[in-house]
């Protein structure tokens, strides 16, 4: 081998080959379809400059950006069976969870975490949709649960920040009775006296929004956010009916009186601050002004020419026994 093959020409090949480019530096808009710089995104909160489309987002970048500095801690979960039923479909119920592990990092869809928000102690239960879709099972359930008891013990407000298909098939019967239970939760952080605000984000259906998600003394949306129970396609087919344009979004609900506030995830921290003070920071009663006795006289209605005979005959007192 000679100067030339050895050196020359490993050189060329690597100016002309191809750089390999990373496939997640761009993501395009599913509204747009515009695509997008992933740092613009981030610096954007996971909304399309664009259009304002609110992209889904995880639920550790959700307790980072409510939370002040970002600071917060996260509680450990009791344990459920994994799989109680020993379900299979396509694949073995364990397996799906082993994947979904894996891919988030999560114990399964839902993180409990508190902190303080606008200096104020506050406990936020989040999920996270890309594990089996933020369904609901045993391991979801006993996350509210512990979310509604820490916040009674802490007597901090409670923010729950659903993303989910609904109840997890995979479970049958025990995913369902967990909609009776985190509605016993609520009840018991709404008994305390302590706010309970949810934070309606896409999607936000089927078990879910039957149980705590719509339980809110405030329920705030994101933006085209979908929030309903039965998907649109079923809807049509059993009323024989069009739906309207916008039908299950948050603009949508929020015109009807479902929801109280569609808040853009820029302003959505500021918007919880201003909740919670208007909620939990009582002022003193006002001080009681006596009023002088000459502002309480009512002058004498002059009387008006026969609204006596209008008013006909008096009625006799009856006599006392």
């Amino acid at each position: 081998m000679n100067w030339l093959t050895s050196f020359v020409r490993p050189k060329i090949q690597t100016l002309l080959r191809k750089r390999e480019v990373p496939e997640n530096l761009w993501h395009k808009c599913p509204a747009c379809e515009q695509m997008i710089f992933h740092r613009d995104l981030e610096k954007n909160l996971c909304v399309c400059p664009h259009c304002g489309h609110h992209l889904r987002i995880a639920a550790a970048r959700r307790l980072d950006m409510l939370f002040d500095d970002g600071a917060y801690q996260k509680i450990e979960l009791p344990k459920t069976a994994p799989d109680p039923l020993r379900f299979r479909d396509l694949k073995r119920y364990s397996e799906r969870l082993k994947e979904a592990q894996a891919r988030t990092g999560l114990q399964d869809a839902a993180i409990v975490a508190h902190g303080r928000m606008g200096g104020r102690q506050v406990v936020v239960a989040a999920f996270e949709f890309e594990f089996l879709g933020g369904s609901m099972g045993l391991a979801v359930g006993e996350a509210l649960v512990a979310a509604g008891r820490l916040a009674v013990l802490q007597g901090a407000p409670l923010v729950v920040i659903p993303s989910s298909g609904g109840a997890r098939m995979q479970e049958g019967i025990l995913s369902l009775v967990q909609m009776p239970r985190t509605t016993i939760a609520v009840n018991q952080v709404k008994e305390a006296g302590l706010p309970y605000v949810v934070v309606l984000t896409d999607p936000t259906t089927g078990g879910v929004s039957a149980s705590f998600a719509m339980l809110g003394d405030i329920a705030l949306a994101e933006p085209g956010a979908v929030i309903g129970f039965a998907g649109q396609r079923v809807i049509q087919e059993t009323i024989r009916e069009k739906l309207p344009e916008g039908f299950q979004r948050a603009e949508y609900l929020y015109e009807h009186g479902m929801v109280d506030m569609v808040v853009p995830r820029g302003k959505l921290r500021e918007t919880l601050i201003r909740i919670f003070s208007l909620l939990c920071d009582r002022g003193p009663a006002g001080e009681v002004v006596a009023l002088p006795r000459h502002d309480l006289d009512i002058p004498a209605r002059e009387a008006v020419p026969g609204a006596e005979a209008a008013a006909g005959p008096a009625s006799p007192t009856p006599p006392l026994p």
